[in-house]
This record gives C-alpha cells, structure tokens and sequence, in this order.
C-alpha cells in the first residue's frame, strides 16, 4: 500500500523523536503550516491528510471503514508504522485528537505523549457533561450541512475559525470546506459530531498537552476541564483566543506552550 500517496505524507526536519500532526474536520496538513516549521529544527515533523480531505487519495475512501474513527486510527497507526522513529507526540486538532487517542488505545505503550488542539470527547451535552450542544443541535446542523453543504460551508466556516481581526483565515477554512467531496464531508461530519470518546479517554495516562481557545464555539472550556480531569497526566493551557483553530489565529501562543510540553523529547537546534 502507497501510504505517502494514499495520505498525501509529508515528512520534514530531524530530531530524536517524532511529531506527527492530524488536521480536523474540513482541514488539510496546510493549516498545520504556523506550526511545522518551528518545531522542524528539533524534531523529525510528519504531516498528512486524512483520507477524503486535502491532497489525500479520495478513491481510498471507504463509507465502512471511515464510519467511525477507528478507521483513521487505524490509517495514523500505519503512517507512523513507516514515517516514524523514536518517541512518537502526536498533535491533533479537533477530532483528530480523538482519532490520536484511539491511535494510542489501539497500540498501548506507543505513542510518548499528546497535544490536543480544541479538543472533544463529546459534542452533545448529557447526564452532567458539557459537550456544547444539544442532540437537537447536532441533529440541525447535520440536516443543514446535508441539505446544501456549500451554503452551509460558506456561512458556518467564518464563524467556526472566530480570529475577527483575521478574516483572510475565514475565507482560508471556508475555501478549505468548498474543496472537499461534499459526500464524504457529510459522511465525516456526522461521524464526526456523533462519536462519543469518553471512555477511550478516560484514565488515558499518556502525557498530555490540552489548548484550549478561551472562546470557542465548537468545544467551550468545560470541555477542556472535563479532559484534564479525565487524564491524569494531562495539563490545560486557555490560549487567549476567538474561534476553534488557535494553530491558526494564535500560533505563538500555542507554540509557546507546546515548546515547554515537549521539552523532553526535543533535539539540539545547530541553529541556536
């Protein structure tokens, strides 16, 4: 199996350990890009698209397979199986911080730690937890993105980026939503938004990065302190931020707290 042409892999930099970067929903590796070249210096950096988004190979899509996110679990463990060496971080944004998690359940002992980027277990509010929305919620919004998911693209993407002073970012996302096959974006969505991972996360004892927006429509705070409590070995940062992709709109901030976390498994710049 062609894994660089199936998952469009990108790999760049050296180092002793190895962070491997997973986009969210809507996404490609490109919006990785405020991120990647600086952590590249000290680190072996392996980006990729997962199969139905980017530059992926769409004929590789598989309605059974990708009907849960043990599927692209199964995809990131077979890129790591051949992109990969030393310790393994895995930074994930969105849901593919669920679909890491599920990596490193499906391969105990693996994965060296996480970062999660605006993470959630659960996006619908239940029993005490705060996931954000209603079931109903979920239900209008999947209905919406099926009945004209260009429309729906176009208005949702801007308010789901937030970064009002950045609105090239915005139309960046919506543009990125637009390229994808609207069928399997439907299919993702709804696997997306109905998942629920809070037993793979919970007692999780990989170290573990959270950053967390301090406003953010698609996972609020509570989600974040619901994670930290779930995980012991896990921190929260808030990154002063609007909107669910601060790797995007408040990249220093995320760099800065993602260079403490990974402190030890990072490699010797020649540069500094």
């Amino acid at each position: 199996m062609d894994l660089q042409h199936r998952n469009n892999v990108n790999v760049m930099g050296n180092g002793p350990a190895t962070l491997v970067f997973s986009h969210g929903f809507g996404c490609d590796q490109t919006m990785w890009r405020f991120l990647t070249d600086q952590f590249a210096g000290q680190f072996r950096v392996v980006v990729y698209d997962l199969v139905g988004a980017g530059q992926s190979d769409v004929s590789a899509y598989d309605r059974d397979k990708y009907g849960t996110l043990a599927g692209y679990a199964q995809d990131l463990n077979e890129v790591i199986d051949q992109f990969a060496s030393g310790p393994v971080v895995l930074i994930g944004h969105s849901v593919s911080a669920m679909i890491d998690v599920l990596a490193d359940r499906q391969v105990p002992g693996r994965i060296a730690a996480h970062v999660m980027v605006g993470p959630s277990p659960c996006y619908i509010d239940s029993d005490g937890y705060v996931g954000g929305f209603t079931l109903e919620d979920i239900e209008s919004l999947l209905d919406s993105l099926d009945d004209n998911y260009l429309g729906w693209s176009s208005n949702m993407a801007p308010v789901i980026m937030g970064a009002p002073g950045q609105p090239e970012l915005g139309a960046e996302l919506t543009n990125s939503f637009c390229r994808t096959d609207p069928d399997i974006a439907k299919h993702f969505a709804r696997v997306t938004f109905m998942s629920d991972n809070r037993r793979d996360v919970a007692g999780l004892t990989t170290p573990t990065l959270i950053l967390q927006s301090t406003d953010d429509l698609i996972a609020p705070i509570a989600v974040g302190e619901y994670l930290r409590a779930s995980m012991p070995n896990s921190s929260l940062v808030l990154v002063d931020n609007v909107g669910h992709c601060p790797h995007m709109s408040a990249p220093g901030a995320c760099a800065d707290a993602m260079d403490v976390f990974l402190r030890p498994w990072k490699g010797t710049d020649a540069g500094s």
